[in-house]
């Protein structure tokens, strides 16, 4: 595994780690800006500054994934479908889990990592997922 893909991997496990425990300081932290996002129905969520980030992933967010019985995203398969020096693409399987461990929500999404000022961080997310709190336009895996 090369080492770009390897920084991207670790970036990808730090943001999840930081999804789980709903902290966004530390997601913010593993994201460039402009960030984009393509989900729903081939609609582009983009966000200008961390502020913007921070603005749409509220406690909103939180409130919709624990409707849905949301206790935590594990990653069930990460590839690295391209790389080069300053740019990642991993194609990644998620899986939204009840507390018991069970699925209830699979999904799989493509997340491009970037290195800019030495440093990688996601700049794009492309996904294909369904369920109550990505409906509400919030800024999901």
């Amino acid at each position: 595994m090369s080492d770009s893909v390897e920084q991207a991997r670790a970036s990808f496990e730090r943001w999840n780690t930081a999804f789980n425990a709903r902290d966004r300081d530390a997601m913010v932290a593993e994201m460039h800006f402009p960030h984009r996002r393509l989900s729903g129905q081939n609609q582009f969520q983009v966000w200008e500054t961390a502020d913007d980030f921070w603005a749409s992933s509220g406690d909103n967010l939180t409130v919709g994934l624990k409707a849905e019985g949301w206790d935590h995203t594990a990653t069930t398969s990460i590839e690295a479908a391209q790389s080069g020096e300053d740019k990642v693409h991993l194609a990644i399987h998620q899986s939204r889990r009840h507390a018991d461990g069970t699925e209830y929500n699979g999904f799989l999404t493509l997340w491009i990592f970037t290195k800019i000022d030495g440093r990688w961080g996601v700049q794009f997310r492309s996904s294909f997922l369904s369920g109550a709190a990505q409906t509400r336009g919030h800024a999901l895996g």
